[in-house]
């Protein structure tokens, strides 16, 4: 009778294993990615939780599984290469940092395709996603040029990079529009990775008699975010809707919709669909970027109308 049991066993396990084969042949059934965050890792209240968060709804809604990693030592290219071996159909990697790693590997790999976001890859199996973040940040900046009472302002950003320095123009033209009369104190820190020194350089704008604060500094920001409420002005988060940081002192945030842009992307392969290494570039009109909702001002229907006109174009 045992070695009965142990027959059946092995037909059933073949003919299990031959349907599988043939749907293999038709169709997948589960699709993954590998995702390298940025080196401030999860718990970012910004860039990084955005990402994770968006791969999150992407595996309730779609049924894709994912795996992360978190480069704290700035190990990007292990960390990436140890995804690549999981087999994952896509690998994801945050910020310019991820991008010199990114483009070993795909040499190394051209059959493995991967998402770069907030940088261009010219690899051909590299997809490339970066927002116009100058749209949203023009927003945020007509709000502080608009509600200053000071007309002092300030602009707090993390590395000094090409993509940082869109957030500070996009807000210091907001800003100029709104009240010509104003002066933007600008510093960078240097680093995204240091609260302390966000939270004493908003210290030093606030001495110069700023009283909006606006970052592009990632986990250096949550440090300016904390210390606008400690001061008792005004701010303003990024990347995600940074209110509950610090709910005494943030307007709104810059949304920077990256958990969007992510779960697009999973979206489209489910779907069928095959990345092609282009560059998407996503901003107000894609819906890439926008704000978060205001709190704790009110704008006059006046005010509200130049926001509106301004998206509308």
């Amino acid at each position: 009778m045992k070695r009965l049991s142990t027959f059946i066993i092995i037909v059933v396990s073949v003919i299990l294993t031959g349907c599988s084969e043939e749907e293999n042949h038709t169709a997948k059934d589960t699709y993954s990615a590998g995702l390298i965050v940025t080196e401030s890792g999860l718990g970012d209240d910004s860039f990084s939780d955005s990402a994770f968060q968006g791969l999150e709804q992407a595996r309730d809604d779609l049924g894709i599984t994912f795996d992360y990693r978190e480069p704290f030592e700035g190990d990007f290219e292990a960390q990436m290469k140890d995804l690549i071996n999981q087999d994952h159909d896509v690998i994801i990697g945050l910020s310019f940092n991820a991008q010199m790693a990114m483009d070993q590997l795909a040499e190394q790999y051209p059959e493995q395709q991967f998402v770069l976001i907030d940088a261009v890859s010219e690899k051909n199996n590299v997809t490339s996603i970066t927002f116009k973040e100058d749209e949203g940040s023009y927003l945020i900046g007509l709000i502080a040029g608009m509600k200053t009472e000071s007309d002092v302002v300030g602009f707090i950003g993390g590395e000094q990079i090409h993509v940082v320095e869109k957030f500070e123009e996009g807000f210091t033209a907001g800003v100029q529009e709104a009240n010509p009369d104003a002066e933007v104190l600008v510093e960078y820190a240097g680093t995204f990775d240091d609260d302390q020194l966000g939270a004493r350089l908003t210290r030093e704008m606030v001495e110069d008699d700023a009283d909006y604060v606006f970052h592009a500094a990632g986990f250096t920001g949550v440090g300016t975010l904390k210390e606008a409420q400690n001061l008792g002005i005004y701010a303003f988060g990024v990347d995600s809707d940074q209110y509950f940081i610090a709910e005494d002192a943030v307007v709104t945030s810059m949304m920077k919709n990256v958990n969007i842009a992510l779960y697009d992307i999973m979206d489209s392969l489910v779907n069928g669909n095959q990345l092609d290494g282009s560059h998407i570039e996503l901003g107000i009109e894609e819906e890439g970027v926008g704000l978060a909702p205001i709190r704790l001002i009110n704008l006059t229907d006046s005010e509200q109308s130049q926001i509106d006109e301004v998206v509308e174009q």
